[in-house]
């Protein structure tokens, strides 16, 4: 019995040593790859999540103050139109002054 019991006690110290192989080795995978994406990221030049959130806000305050500004542009156009005449309609082609 002792050659059973120690065989099996020798092939779980085994697969207890394999497991914690297998999980270091899990283990420095993961930090490799992690390593390499971090690496990969740094190249391509991305912006910080800060950064690109500081830029939306500075597009969207650039694009409400377009919409202000063709709105006015629109509403002095009215009034110039209201006050102004119409001007008289043009030749149908070019101006050609008498010779002297």
């Amino acid at each position: 019995m002792q050659t059973e019991n120690r065989f099996l006690d020798d092939l779980a110290r085994l697969f207890a040593g394999a497991a914690g192989n297998v999980a270091s080795l899990r283990h420095e995978l993961e930090t490799r790859l992690r390593e390499q994406a971090e690496r990969l990221v740094r190249g391509m030049d991305l912006v910080s999540r800060e950064e690109f959130a500081a830029v939306e806000a500075m597009a969207a305050k650039a694009r409400a103050e377009q919409i202000a500004l063709e709105r006015r542009v629109a509403m002095l156009e009215a009034r110039l139109a209201a006050a102004e005449p119409p001007a008289p309609a043009a030749a149908d082609g070019p101006v050609i002054p008498p010779a002297p």
